[in-house]
């Protein structure tokens, strides 16, 4: 049976921190301003799933009782996970979040306040896709603009819930 202290070492669990991490460490490389919080909330999922701190963010992994012995492990973990998102926002939107205590506050926070109800958010894309013009572009940058806006689509519509294609999902 491994020790308490063992148990820390593990990359499997939640607590652990490797020791390259740091509060300055920015896991995203598009920050999160106004209109991109749907691309930066799939790349910090993937950012934070990758590092096992997931469950800080989504309030799975709830802080436990101040008198246990993984509740200072437990801070120090949520505290890198709060660094780590007010690294990966702008400085505006960072000076926001500065006072809430656990990362699930924070997520909660910028969920509630840059989510956007799907439908305008898809009025959006559509007219930025049809605003899109190749001009002096090579066909891959085209290319590549035209499939970051049907991806985002793709992600924010609605799925087909009728069974017959008439409810407006895919």
């Amino acid at each position: 049976m491994p020790s308490s202290s063992d148990q820390f070492e593990n990359g499997t669990n939640p607590y652990y921190l490797h020791q390259s991490d740091s509060p300055g460490t920015v896991l995203v490389t598009q920050p999160l301003v106004s209109d991109n919080y749907n691309s930066w909330k799939r790349s910090m999922i993937k950012a934070l799933s990758a590092k096992n701190k997931l469950g800080f963010v989504d309030g799975s992994l709830t802080a436990p009782d101040s008198t246990s012995t993984l509740f200072s492990s437990w801070t120090r973990a949520n505290n890198m996970v709060n660094s780590w998102i007010l690294n990966s926002v702008s400085k505006d939107i960072a000076a926001s979040l500065l006072y809430h205590s656990t990362a699930a506050a924070i997520w909660k926070d910028l969920e509630d306040r840059f989510a956007q109800n799907n439908g305008p958010r898809i009025f959006q894309l559509k007219k930025k896709l049809s605003d899109l013009v190749q001009g002096s572009m090579s066909v891959t940058t085209y290319y590549t603009q035209l499939k970051i806006i049907w991806d985002e689509l793709v992600s924010v519509r609605p799925f087909c819930t009728c069974l017959q294609c008439n409810c407006g999902g895919i």
